[in-house]
């Protein structure tokens, strides 16, 4: 992998968070858990590069986030979005993610990502919000996607580095 600026990216974000979907991982342990997201930006806030991502409450993945300082995101080749799925559908409390997708992960001091992946940005965690039921403006966004009440926190992550498969 070769390392980039966010800047470099000649991806679309949107498409990529919409349509590709990404892992979204942190540290698990001695191994790590990816979740499957495809809701998520990446711009500039506070003089920094940075990537939003959204993190249901009863997600396995929100405990690992909350106590590490580091998140990754892996965009990846249309032929690991079975892999993908597989990630989004079950949940790292009693399934080891990695094993059952055969994902390669590569540990760093930060972050874990996966060799397979074609795009990693590696984020150090700047801040958080809770994005409660009173957050809503129009209160049908709360009616179609939080019905069940399992409701966001958004992560915002200072953008450390962005590696490209060559």
């Amino acid at each position: 992998m070769k390392e980039i600026s966010i800047r470099q990216v000649k991806e679309n974000f949107v498409s990529l968070f919409a349509e590709d979907w990404a892992l979204l991982t942190a540290k698990n342990g001695s191994g790590c858990n990816p979740m499957t997201v495809s809701w998520g930006a990446v711009g500039e806030i506070w003089g920094k590069d940075t990537a939003t991502v959204y993190v249901r409450q009863s997600r396995f993945t929100k405990g690992l986030i909350d106590s590490e300082s580091h998140f990754s995101l892996c965009f990846f080749p249309a032929e690991y979005k079975k892999a993908l799925s597989f990630c989004g559908a079950k949940s790292g409390r009693d399934t080891d993610k990695v094993k059952e997708t055969g994902l390669t992960p590569v540990y760093t001091a930060a972050a874990p990502y996966f060799k397979e992946a074609k795009l990693v940005v590696i984020c150090k965690k700047a801040a958080s919000t809770f994005l409660g039921a009173d957050s809503f403006e129009d209160p049908a966004i709360k009616d179609k996607w939080y019905s069940d009440n399992d409701m966001h926190t958004i992560y915002f992550g200072e953008i450390e580095k962005v590696l490209i498969s060559e």
